[in-house]
């Protein structure tokens, strides 16, 4: 049962309508605990999560995951590539921090396309939020510095390739293709492949995941470029094909607050699924730091 403002009987959000979309939420842990709102990456929904959360919960904080635009099946416009843009996603963020914290600041964690939107949110609206953590991508000023000086341009190679016409949608469509491929030598597990196509390509999510790249010729540079001013911790892996360690390294020139790299060993791209504990551990230092 759903009352009116997207809560259900027990007192937990579990929709968000913003932007005139309609936002799947997932509200857990302890009722009364400190927020913090998690968001997802490319291609993932917030199942992603399903291994921090309980971690989290466990030492008293109560999580919110949104499936992002695009993902949530009534979050999906059809207005093209420019409805995916940054300040939109950080919008959408940014309602839903308003919604959950009542107004006061919570916690914000943000992983891959999730971190991207995690910092324009921590730009645009620092008011909302009380702490940052942000999972494998740096701050977007950082990370463009890092595509000159470094082999960032080479390992982003991807972002070419989705911006071509219905090429990733096709090749995505068959099970064991070259799609599924390329996420398992970004480090993704089989049963992480085969959710992806259970949760974001069957349901016909891909298209709108993709136009977060696509819409990447709309960044507003001098928008994301700016400073961060919230206590951030930035957690980098060295085992992420995506992301060169340069922008990562980069990121404490970017934030005016208290910072700290966290740099996971041994660790691939997919950090929220292959190590919850040592996320989860970062999120809690970040959190109780202030």
């Amino acid at each position: 049962m759903t009352e009116p403002g997207g809560r259900s009987s027990a007192g937990r959000f579990t929709t968000l309508d913003h932007d005139g979309l309609g936002f799947e939420v997932f509200d857990e842990g302890p009722i009364d605990g400190e927020v913090v709102v998690l968001l997802h990456g490319f291609p993932e929904r917030s199942t992603c999560w399903r291994e921090v959360g309980p971690l989290l919960h466990a030492a008293g904080y109560r999580t919110v995951a949104m499936d992002q635009r695009g993902y949530s099946p009534r979050a999906r416009p059809t207005g093209g590539r420019r409805d995916y843009r940054v300040e939109l996603l950080a919008g959408d963020a940014a309602a839903l921090l308003a919604l959950v914290g009542r107004g006061a600041p919570v916690h914000l964690v943000g992983h891959d396309w999730g971190a991207i939107v995690a910092w324009a949110t921590a730009q645009s609206r620092p008011d909302l939020v009380r702490t940052l953590t942000a999972v494998s991508v740096p701050h977007p000023a950082a990370f463009l510095a890092a595509m000159t000086r470094s082999t960032q341009a080479l390992k982003s190679w991807y972002m070419v390739f989705f911006n071509l016409p219905r090429a990733a949608e096709a090749l995505a469509a068959r099970r064991g293709g070259l799609f599924d491929k390329l996420l398992r030598r970004t480090g993704m597990t089989r049963e992480d492949v085969e959710r992806v196509h259970r949760e974001v390509v069957d349901t016909g999510a891909l298209p709108g995941a993709l136009g977060y790249y696509r819409a990447l010729p709309f960044l507003d540079r001098r928008a994301t470029g700016r400073t961060v001013r919230v206590p951030t911790t930035m957690v980098w892996s060295d085992g992420d094909t995506a992301l060169d360690r340069a922008g990562a390294e980069a990121t404490a020139d970017h934030v005016d607050a208290p910072y700290e790299l966290v740099v996971l060993a041994g660790v691939s791209h997919w950090v929220p699924t292959q190590a919850p504990q040592a996320l989860a551990d970062a999120i809690l230092a970040r959190a109780g730091s202030v």
